[in-house]
């Protein structure tokens, strides 16, 4: 168990309002940090908000939240465009930004311009160097990987990831405050796909490779994993949900960087659905309808 004193963080900004952004500006403001929610535009802000609040609503109807918690978290977040304005006074920036570490290094440029030097930045990514996000941030020892999962009002893991310059009180706080926000973290260091995103896809890949020579349906394939295996979801419909360009983007990415990451090589299947446009849920086909 961490020490709970080591958690200090009372404002929390989070850059991004999208599907993880906006679980995550939640969870945060469900553990009585006072949340900001930033995006480019404000009907992104707006429906990052409206999400929070009909997640709550959800928790309400199923007896898992009472009225006066949502309240509370909804009286402790607010939404806006300004990046500054979001970061200001914040002790704690979360980005949950597209993969894309130009666009990461982009913000946390943004950002140190206008926080304080003890301010911790976390990035959301699932695949991306830590060390590569933080080489151009001023004092890169508070930067850290916070990899949380979708749903993130619902999944209880936080993968902390330590960069090469971040410092161990840094992920002493960003461990106690996992706690805080009832997550349970593991803490890896700074290695391509980390564990959760080397392991998932490894799988992932191997079950549209199966697809691709005809061993099974995809509903069987994920059946044999859930049934079988113990999974809540198959690799299949969990590719679907994350988007099957995101899975290429990080499959390209491992495979680039791992010395043996032949076996994340994308199959030929993947590339073909991705240009086909078929996506997964967000397009609405995949390896499913939706």
């Amino acid at each position: 168990m961490s020490d709970a004193s080591a958690d200090n963080i009372e404002t929390v900004a989070v850059i991004g309002a999208g599907t993880m952004g906006h679980g995550i500006a939640q969870v945060c403001a469900m553990a009585g940090c006072t949340t900001r929610l930033n995006d480019v535009g404000a009907e992104q802000v707006e429906a990052g908000l409206a999400r929070i609040a009909a997640n709550l609503d959800k928790g309400i109807a199923r007896g898992k939240v009472d009225p006066d918690l949502k309240d509370g978290t909804l009286a402790r977040l607010s939404g806006t465009t300004s990046i500054d304005e979001a970061v200001t006074g914040a002790d704690l920036v979360i980005e949950a930004a597209p993969e894309t570490l130009g666009l990461k290094r982009e913000i946390f440029a943004k950002v140190t311009r206008v926080v304080g030097e003890d301010a911790i930045l976390g990035t959301n990514t699932s695949s991306l160097s830590i060390t590569d996000i933080a080489a151009e941030v001023p004092n890169p020892s508070r930067v850290i990987g916070l990899h949380f999962f979708n749903p993130v009002h619902i999944m209880k893991l936080l993968e902390i990831v330590a960069g090469a310059e971040t410092s161990e009180a840094v992920s002493e706080r960003m461990r106690a405050f996992a706690e805080r926000i009832g997550k349970q973290p593991i803490v890896v260091k700074d290695a391509p796909g980390f564990a959760t995103s080397r392991l998932g896809l490894v799988i992932g890949l191997e079950a549209i490779r199966m697809v691709e020579q005809g061993v099974a349906s995809a509903e069987d394939i994920d059946k044999a994993m859930t049934l079988g295996y113990g999974f809540p979801m198959g690799p299949l419909k969990l590719t679907d949900l994350v988007g099957l360009d995101v899975r290429l983007s990080i499959a390209e990415y491992l495979a680039s960087k791992l010395e043996q990451g032949q076996h994340f090589e994308p199959p030929q299947l993947l590339r073909d659905m991705v240009a086909a446009g078929k996506l997964g849920k967000k397009s609405g086909q995949g390896f499913y309808e939706w």
